[in-house]
């Protein structure tokens, strides 16, 4: 069952075509990465899922609906996008950031209630948050500041969970802290996530499915263990690799050959092994 498609997607600027007649299925309740060489259009088409960005032709459905039919508001209760480098204004809580995930459910006849406030701190409580909930955002690190945004996310209530490059600028701890993060929403929440990845190893970890992007259109998609080989990373990446077994998660696991210090052919023979 997909939470989100596109028909025949085209998006583009300025008359270039960025994605072209893409036909997408994101399975739901599943974790999905868009992976491929910069510039070949995963977060246009992560802005275009959120109805952030009008196609040049072909539609997107949202739950059977087409997006463009559907209201901001709407759009806001279903599914969440957090861009990538998010920034906050000056002297923000992070209590007031999370807040601000309610928005789509206020209206004027259902104000500020327990039941946002619940959800509020469920959210802090989530993305270990509680002891920074007065804290400035911008007084926070950076993998605290990118859990704050994930919890103004959560805070939407939205089956679908859009991010552009979560782990952008983190040190590796943080990246596996968020990603942990992200997994676990999935896997007890059955959330629908989605998100852009450069790095090939971290999205094998922890994809459900992956779809691969070159030029304008899908290279290939599926689960990692069934896409993810040496010769998809040369055409996607241009980058000749060898592809080894995780040794802790058994997924796909790429070694790129590089021009940096080389081990002896012995050795090398025992670790692809």
């Amino acid at each position: 069952m997909s939470a989100l498609e596109t028909a025949a997607l085209t998006l583009g600027y300025g008359g270039s075509y960025v994605i072209e007649d893409l036909n997408l299925e994101i399975p739901e309740g599943r974790i999905t990465v868009l992976v491929g060489s910069n510039g070949c259009g995963k977060s246009t088409l992560l802005r275009s899922l959120a109805r952030l960005l009008k196609p040049v032709s072909g539609g997107i459905l949202l739950d059977g609906d087409l997006v463009g039919s559907l209201s901001t508001k709407e759009i806001a209760r279903r599914l969440a996008i957090l861009p990538q480098g998010p920034i906050a204004p000056e002297g923000l809580t992070v209590s007031q950031l999370v807040k601000q995930g309610r928005y789509p459910h206020q209206s004027w006849l259902k104000q500020w209630s327990k039941e946002d406030e619940d959800v509020v701190q469920q959210a802090l409580e989530a993305t270990g948050l509680m002891d920074f909930a007065e804290r400035t955002v911008d007084s926070l690190s950076g993998g605290q500041r990118q859990r704050a945004w994930i919890a103004m996310t959560l805070a939407q209530k939205t089956n679908i969970i859009l991010l552009d490059e979560p782990t952008t600028y983190l040190d590796m701890t943080h990246q596996i802290d968020i990603l942990d993060l992200l997994f676990e929403l999935n896997e007890q929440e059955n959330r629908t996530v989605v998100m852009v990845l450069h790095d090939l190893n971290l999205a094998c970890r922890y994809a459900h499915h992956i779809v691969a992007l070159y030029d304008k259109k899908i290279y290939a998609q599926g689960k990692p263990e069934d896409i993810v080989n040496a010769r998809m990373v040369k055409d996607v990446f241009q980058m000749n690799c060898d592809i080894a077994e995780d040794p802790l998660f058994g997924t796909p696991m790429c070694i790129p050959h590089g021009k940096g210090r080389r081990i002896n052919s012995k050795k090398q023979q025992s670790v692809l092994a």
